[in-house]
């Protein structure tokens, strides 16, 4: 059974979860800016857990290509009131912060964050990794190759599932050997690969489970999706649908999205179809 601790409550991920998207950034790709007050802050977390949402990722420095920089001390102003904001009014939210800084994985856990989310895997600061082994709160590790303002010039790989399977090996090594027990992996669709790569990997996702570690996906409304289908951002969600029924066909425990309802429905359906295994088919009386 896959399970992960947070703040005291045992997470069963061996039934898909959904990961409701909060931006606090002015300038994330889809939605940034959207939530500027306390009240829209509120009301897009109410409507989102209404929904059926087992975790909020919240998250205060944009990671899309030709962001802007975001200082330390901003980024904290930005994502510790909304922690204590959610929590005063929804003291039993799983919040999951999404930093690649030590301090601000520490001062959001401190103040009753769940889980930590990190783009880097470790590897933008060297002390992310001792910061979450003596919080012991699941840690998300990403696959990403140099920085959000470098990512996209890192885009040439040999073999790109072996190589994102090694470097996953690496950092869960690492990890397991500092004492962070609850790992979940994120392939990082859009994170330093082209859109072929990003589909490449969509279509090999399930090698991932080789990790036995659960699985989280982002790929909602991002490029892979509109860019191909020649729409916006705007119009993407049912190729965003379309997407993530398949990597969920692929083993995924967590789908990280901006439209709740649409990903738990669909998480419901799948899990019916997934229900029926090959010997309980009709297929298998022809064959």
């Amino acid at each position: 059974m896959k399970t992960i601790n947070c703040n005291g409550k045992l997470i069963d991920l061996s039934t898909p979860k959904v990961m409701g998207i909060l931006n606090l950034t002015p300038d994330s790709f889809y939605d940034g800016g959207k939530l500027s007050s306390e009240k829209e802050i509120l009301s897009q977390a109410e409507k989102m857990l209404s929904e059926g949402a087992a975790f909020l990722d919240l998250g205060g420095y944009s990671s899309r290509p030709g962001a802007s920089f975001v200082s330390e001390e901003e980024e904290m102003q930005r994502v510790l009131p909304v922690v204590e904001l959610l929590l005063k009014e929804f003291p039993n939210a799983l919040l999951s912060i999404d930093t690649f800084r030590s301090d601000v994985a520490r001062k959001s856990v401190e103040i009753g964050a769940a889980i930590i989310n990190d783009i880097s895997g470790g590897n933008m600061d060297e002390q992310m990794f001792k910061t979450i082994a003596k919080l012991q709160v699941p840690y998300i590790m990403m696959h990403l190759r140099g920085t959000p303002e470098t990512m996209m010039q890192n885009t040439n790989y040999k073999d790109l599932i072996k190589e994102v399977l090694f470097y996953f090996s690496e950092r869960i090594a690492k990890a397991r050997s500092l004492g962070i027990n609850d790992i979940i992996t994120d392939p990082g669709f859009g994170f330093s690969k082209t859109t072929k790569q990003n589909f490449e990997l969509l279509n090999e996702l399930e090698l991932l489970k080789i990790l036995d570690i659960p699985l989280l996906i982002g790929i909602s409304r991002k490029t892979m999706i509109y860019k191909t289908l020649d729409i916006s951002a705007n119009e993407a969600l049912n190729g965003t649908t379309a997407l993530q029924a398949i990597a969920l066909q692929k083993g995924v425990s967590i789908l990280r999205v901006h439209d709740v309802k649409e990903a738990v429905e669909t998480i419901n359906l799948m899990g019916n179809l997934m229900s029926f295994s090959p010997k309980n088919s009709r297929s298998s009386i022809i064959n």
